[in-house]
């Protein structure tokens, strides 16, 4: 790979007509600076009586509609093409005003412009079109206007043979590489140096940017070697990249084809750990039955320990109850175009975004699954172990093989309280009993190794159930405080990430907390809490 880095030609190198000496106000002595100023009424002095002319550039070879194409004054650009400006006119470099409106996201002036009959895919000298200077500049909602509105080719190369997506990837502009692998955008293509978009993020050190490439790809990505024979692993590690060249590292080992690693990621990956689960607690019933209650060398149950040994085991069957519904049941996943019977050309989903449902659409580029192809809901998350996007998204937990999200989170709940309730009572019999052997006998001085060597079936219960009970209470008490707040793990691990959980400020702030009474009211009612109710607007900006 060459060791020089990418540049970015693009118009925000051009510099803003010279300002007045008092820096109060701009000086306008022309039609470029009343264009790039705005300032309607001089423009049309100058054009209307002093007969200036729309069509000519100024001494540097830039033209008014490009200055007003860079500043988003879609009034003034309708006023400048219907009085002579030609709308694809180009600068000494070849870009046009589209190119211009590109670097600021320009979308109303890129309206006025494309209906006016500009070339979408109008190219400079360096065959860069509007897709790809978007995307250098990370304008995300620029470029799906092109794209949904006026279908521009979001995967065209340039000269060097790179696409919008290997730019975005690049400057690490993770929403405009989500919007872009939502569209299809090849992850494969490889530029003049072989590179894919993947070797440009990892040169760079874009973690957020190969997070979504990597989880979005086939991860053959991860293996492609560029023409100097470097894979995106060894670029990241080589430019000092170490957390990108660990992340790389680690996605690259799971697809790891060893046959051992094939049998322990792969089978055991899909079925997870559930049967395991349930194994230890059905080993746990029989051996407190024949072990602790029923065992013929300890003294006679009486009958209230033989009644909360049953309670035990009667807490032990429900908790397999839920245990079995929080496993098989859906935690949430939302339903792709496909699952709709839909075609996924039929419509562009994110045409007019502005329309969809405010409950769905928070103005979070980060709700795009490029996997899925859905638009999801704010606090939803894509699950790579179930691969799909599961609504209010707690987590993957292997133990239960399925995903704990918004539907089966009450059971995960009730669940976790169920073996806390169970382990407890288990322990605390299984301890009585043991306690009344070693009175019976009076082997105080001797009780451990009497219980060890004579009660081995008492001592491997306890130190599993043991194990159990401190596992059960430690997830049933963050469970019970997340509930009582309205918040999710993934949101409460990834805060920093996720641009709704901070105030106006800048500070973290969950607009779901309605209060302890009400979100645990709601929980346990309906079993979630409903997202239409927030206590305070989310900011409207892109999460991760």
């Amino acid at each position: 790979m060459a060791s020089s880095e990418i540049e970015v030609v693009s118009s925000e190198s051009k510099t803003q007509p010279e300002q007045s000496p008092n820096n109060n106000a701009p000086t306008v002595i022309d039609v470029f600076s009343a264009s790039a100023y705005g300032d309607f009424e001089k423009l049309r002095k100058f054009v209307e009586q002093d007969g200036a002319s729309l069509s000519k550039p100024d001494g540097n070879g830039y033209y008014a509609l490009q200055w007003a194409a860079l500043n988003n004054f879609a009034d003034i650009a309708q006023y400048i093409i219907e009085h002579g400006g030609n709308v694809n006119a180009a600068d000494n470099l070849q870009q046009t005003a589209l190119h211009w409106a590109a670097v600021r996201g320009s979308i109303a002036v890129a309206d006025v412009l494309l209906q006016n009959g500009a070339r979408v895919e109008a190219t400079d000298v360096n065959g860069y079109r509007a897709v790809h200077v978007s995307a250098q500049y990370g304008q995300t909602a620029f470029l799906n206007n092109l794209v949904a509105k006026y279908h521009a080719d979001f995967d065209a190369p340039d000269n060097e043979g790179r696409s919008p997506l290997h730019w975005a990837a690049y400057k690490g502009y993770a929403d405009t590489v989500r919007l872009l692998l939502f569209r299809d955008a090849s992850q494969e293509r490889q530029d003049r140096e072989g590179c894919t978009p993947l070797h440009w993020a990892a040169l760079r050190g874009n973690i957020e940017a190969c997070t979504v490439l990597v989880h979005a790809g086939t991860k053959k990505e991860l293996t492609v070697k560029d023409k100097a024979g470097f894979t995106p692993v060894q670029l990241a590690s080589d430019k000092g990249h170490r957390h990108v060249a660990l992340f790389l590292s680690n996605a690259q080992r799971s697809q790891s084809k060893h046959w051992g690693d094939k049998i322990c990621r792969g089978k055991m990956g899909d079925i997870g750990y559930a049967p395991i689960l349930l194994s230890i607690i059905i080993f746990l019933m029989f051996l407190f039955i024949n072990s602790v209650i029923a065992a013929p060398n300890l003294p006679k149950i009486t009958a209230v320990v033989g009644l909360w040994g049953w309670a035990a085991l009667s807490l032990a069957v429900a908790a397999l109850i839920m245990f079995y519904r929080c496993s098989s049941k859906d935690p949430g996943f939302i339903k792709r175009l496909e699952d709709l019977g839909r075609d996924k050309d039929a419509e562009d989903p994110l045409l007019n975004v502005d329309l969809n449902n405010c409950s769905v659409w928070m103005g979070n580029w980060s709700q795009l699954c490029p996997t899925c192809k859905i638009i999801r809901p704010v606090r939803s998350k894509h699950c790579p172990a179930c691969k799909r996007c599961v609504e209010q998204f707690d987590h993957h937990c292997p133990w239960i093989s399925n995903c704990v999200g918004k539907r089966n989170k009450r059971d995960f709940f009730i669940f976790l309280c169920l073996g806390t309730l169970t382990s407890f009572l288990g322990a605390a019999i299984t301890i009585q009993r043991i306690w009344t052997a070693v009175e019976s006998l009076h082997t105080e001085g001797r009780w451990i190794r009497y219980v060890v060597v004579q009660h081995p079936g008492v001592v491997t219960f306890l130190v599993l159930d043991m194990i159990i009970f401190i596992a059960a209470t430690t997830l049933t008490t963050a469970q019970a405080s997340q509930i009582a707040r309205n918040i999710t793990t993934n949101e409460l691990a990834n805060a920093a990430r996720y641009g709704y959980l901070r105030s106006p400020d800048g500070r973290f702030r969950n607009p779901y907390n309605h209060g302890c009474r009400k979100n645990c009211a709601d929980f346990l009612i309906q079993g979630y809490t409903d997202d239409d109710e927030i206590a305070w607007p989310p900011l409207q900006q892109a999460a991760s």
